[in-house]
């Protein structure tokens, strides 16, 4: 049995990794990892492991897949094989070549070749124990006959070497050349002849470390003398290497990767302003937003780009509204009141889970944090009880933390934020108009979100929602199901109520039991009455400072060490909306010797980056605040990326911001980058342009279009037929018999939803030319063989 757990890496470089699993040769992670990705990739990369405490992790096998080979699995779910880890093939970057041919006359007066090589640079090399590597570079010329090998001097720390070497070959032999063994040498075969070049670290003391080599033929220069081009580096050809491989298992993913090219702004108006109408239409099913969603095979892929523009422009509570209008229509008995997965339920569904985070933290975490921490049995299913558990115990831990989390939540009103509040508000008073003679409508309506599909599934799935680093061990996913279905049908207003329980289970009608008490009823009630109504609620940003991001990462030391040189220290990193702090350890109690320090956030001038040529260190980043600048190493260029969005967000209203910034650090008297001398010249570079001030959610409008817009060039064969129906419909008004191509289709007015459908694929045309023209401009100027689009050589 192993203790395994799995990375995520971009080519080499690991941004995530996965809880341990123990004593399992079958591992279930159920871990679910979302991230944008900062720079250029070749490969997104798995790799398994196998826990070790006393040694280093053992790599049992990975799973690389090409960047170009990510939409063929994007929304799959696939079983991939692991392959064997070999550090020949670990290898990432490119170098940037150039061949000469030169004709030379020797001292007999015979005419050879020369062959001149110039390395120029390497770009993207990978890290060697989490820093820069101290590359060089074998550059060899290999035939039948000869295998010459020359070699660069060492680059220290860098993963983008700048060589700038030239190696001179004699490629053509005279016949009448002889050896000393008077063997005759015949005139060499150019187009058998090839140049190799194989880039390693510098081991010093221990064995240096391949990271990886090409192979150019010198025959690239049969019809021209020069060549020149970047050629991505590739895995050692090991020769007869066996073709079988042992079966180190399978690792079973399902990965969404989308890549949009965003126009500018102008371009995105139109459909914008389409879209953002459609709260307005009449009737919402002939609105561009009601027919994307119609229209999209996967929902989901409609409603989050969706949501995050209409949420952005204060649309989404009249357009949600509307299309729960139109659910409640086909809804026929009280007690199954938006219980579907329609358009309606996803679209607040995904508002909930965008606005609500905060909420949630404040209100949950602090007592799923106790449930995750502590070893509590929970367990009151007789056929589960393990040996030596007593079940009244168990009920009794298990009713404590119900009531706990049951006491927080509906205490928690004045947390709920009021995007959420308006929705639970118009939801309520169209459930009564719906059902007038059921006087419970009007709560189970609203209960039916927050508690059933907001709090209950959070509980049930902590990791999902971030309140929890991992998903939790088995036991205690068991612990938070039972607490979460308990929940759940204690904010059922129909369960309370009616007296009655939803539970199939026996164990848990019983134990159901303790909660029908009036308290619990009136309880619920208050809380939903309070969160479903039209009074202003204050935020709980203007008393609690909100949680932003939290992390362990690497800053310079401000002051001095004994030998002189400032050094690299790991902090654990706290940031809310107020301030940016930092201290030895994570978690509430710290020592007094463990000094936090602070940094208000309305002291924060500028976020930036920060040059690898600093510290020769990568991911690094600055705050530059009133005081020093706070120089950060991230783990992971993912973790920097995202550090410095999230203190740029934060920061962007503040007074005194820079314009212009150092990219390189103050070192020995001077700025490296622009050499002044004073500690407080101007920056030389201008600041990255920031968010602008009145964006409250962290949203790009032009981005969640360029994604509606893909998604109806995607759809059109489904909005063709949608039209064709509106025609048909519109000629032929007589009862339908039989169902046809429309009847898939919610047209309530044929006219208006064909006019709707016309202006949409009257914007899309008019898109795609610019869309077109990109594409053929970047793929006329990212020629093969520039930097953009290296030369993949030969492997093995």
């Amino acid at each position: 049995m192993r203790d395994c757990f799995c990375t995520i890496n971009l080519d080499q470089e690991e941004v995530y990794r996965t809880q341990v699993v123990e004593k399992s040769l079958s591992p279930f992670f159920s871990e679910e990892f979302y991230f944008e990705i900062p720079r250029t990739f070749q490969y997104l990369s798995f790799y398994v492991y196998d826990k070790n405490v006393l040694q280093r992790d053992l790599r049992i096998g990975k799973v690389a897949i090409k960047k170009e080979d990510l939409c063929n699995h994007s929304g799959k779910e696939t079983w991939f094989s692991l392959q064997p880890v070999d550090s020949n093939s670990e290898v990432q970057g490119k170098v940037h070549l150039e061949l000469k041919l030169n004709e030379l006359i020797t001292e007999n007066g015979t005419v050879c070749q020369q062959l001149v090589v110039h390395i120029m640079a390497c770009h993207g090399l990978p890290l060697i124990n989490g820093q820069s590597c101290d590359p060089y570079a074998t550059v060899s010329l290999v035939g039948p006959s000869r295998n010459d090998q020359k070699k660069t001097k060492v680059k220290k720390k860098t993963s983008n070497p700048q060589f700038n070497e030239i190696f001179y070959f004699e490629v053509t032999r005279s016949s009448s050349y002889t050896r000393k063994s008077q063997f005759q040498v015949e005139e060499e075969d150019i187009e058998k002849l090839e140049i190799r070049i194989d880039l390693w670290n510098n081991g010093n003391l221990v064995q240096d470390i391949f990271l990886g080599e090409i192979k150019v033929p010198v025959n690239v220069l049969r019809n021209d003398s020069f060549h020149q081009a970047w050629y991505l580096l590739q895995p050692r050809d090991n020769g007869n290497k066996s073709s079988k491989t042992d079966d180190l298992g399978s690792l079973r993913l399902n990965i969404c990767y989308t890549e949009d090219y965003v126009l500018p702004s102008e371009y995105y108006g139109p459909l914008k302003t389409l879209l953002l109408k459609s709260p307005d239409v009449q009737p919402i099913s002939a609105s561009a937003a009601y027919i994307l969603g119609e229209i999209c095979r996967d929902k989901n892929d409609a409603v989050l780009p969706l949501v995050r523009l209409l949420l952005h422009r204060d649309k989404l509570v009249p357009f949600a509204t509307a299309v729960a209008e139109l659910d409640l229509k086909d809804t026929q008995d009280a007690n199954t009141i938006f219980r579907g997965n329609s358009l309606a339920t996803r679209c607040l569904d995904e508002m909930m889970k965008i606005v609500g985070g905060h909420y949630l933290k404040v209100t949950l975490k602090p007592i799923l944090d106790e449930i995750c921490e502590s070893s509590k049995s929970c367990e009151i299913d007789p056929i589960k009880l393990k040996e030596g558990d007593n079940v009244e115990n168990n009920k009794e831990n298990l009713r404590y933390y119900v009531d706990k989390l049951f006491s927080t939540i509906v205490k928690s009103s004045m947390s709920c934020p009021t995007v959420m509040c308006d929705t639970f508000y118009s939801l309520r008073q169209m459930a009564t108009q719906r059902f007038p003679n059921d006087p419970h409508v009007q709560y189970s309506a609203v209960s039916s979100f927050v508690f059933l599909r907001f709090f209950a599934v959070a509980v049930v799935s902590p990791h999902t929602f971030h309140l929890r680093p991992h998903h939790p061990d088995p036991q205690t996913i068991r612990t938070l199901t039972l607490i979460s279905k308990t929940i759940q049908t204690l904010g059922s207003w129909g369960s309370l109520s009616k007296s009655k329980s939803s539970f199939k289970e026996t164990f848990m009608c019983e134990f159901f039991k303790m909660f029908q008490e009036e308290g619990y009823i009136i309880a619920v009630k208050k809380f939903l009455d309070e969160i479903s109504s039209t009074e202003t609620k204050e935020s709980s940003g203007t008393s609690e400072p909100v949680h932003l991001k939290e992390g362990e990462m690497y800053k310079r030391a401000q002051g001095r060490t004994r030998i002189g040189k400032k050094n690299f220290k790991k902090r654990w990193f706290c940031l809310t909306s107020r301030e940016l702090t930092y201290h030895k350890q994570p978690g509430k109690f710290i020592e007094r010797k463990d000094a936090i320090y602070t940094i208000p956030v309305k002291n924060i001038l500028a976020v930036e980056k920060l040059e690898e040529s600093s510290f020769n260190k990568k991911n690094m980043f600055q705050v530059i605040h009133m005081e020093k600048p706070l120089y950060v190493q991230a783990n992971n260029c993912v973790e920097a990326n995202e550090w410095i969005d999230v203190l740029c967000r934060v920061s962007r209203c503040n007074q005194n911001r820079l314009s212009f910034y150092h990219p390189s650090a103050y070192l020995n008297g001077n700025w490296l980058c622009c050499l002044e001398t004073s500690e407080n010249a101007l920056g030389c570079k201008p600041c990255t342009a920031g968010v602008p001030a009145d964006i409250q959610i962290d949203i790009d409008e032009d981005r969640e279009t360029e994604r509606i817009y893909s998604l109806f060039t995607l759809s059109l064969l489904k909005l063709q037929k949608m039209e064709e129906a509106c025609g048909t419909i519109a000629v032929y008004q007589g009862p339908q018999k039989e169902p046809d191509d429309y009847s898939n289709f919610v047209i309530e007015d044929s006219v208006t939803t064909f006019k709707t459908i016309q202006q949409i694929k009257s914007i899309i045309e008019k898109l795609d030319e610019p869309h077109e023209k990109y594409r053929k401009k970047r793929s006329s100027s990212a020629k093969y063989g520039s930097k953009e689009n290296p030369i993949v050589g030969k492997t093995s």
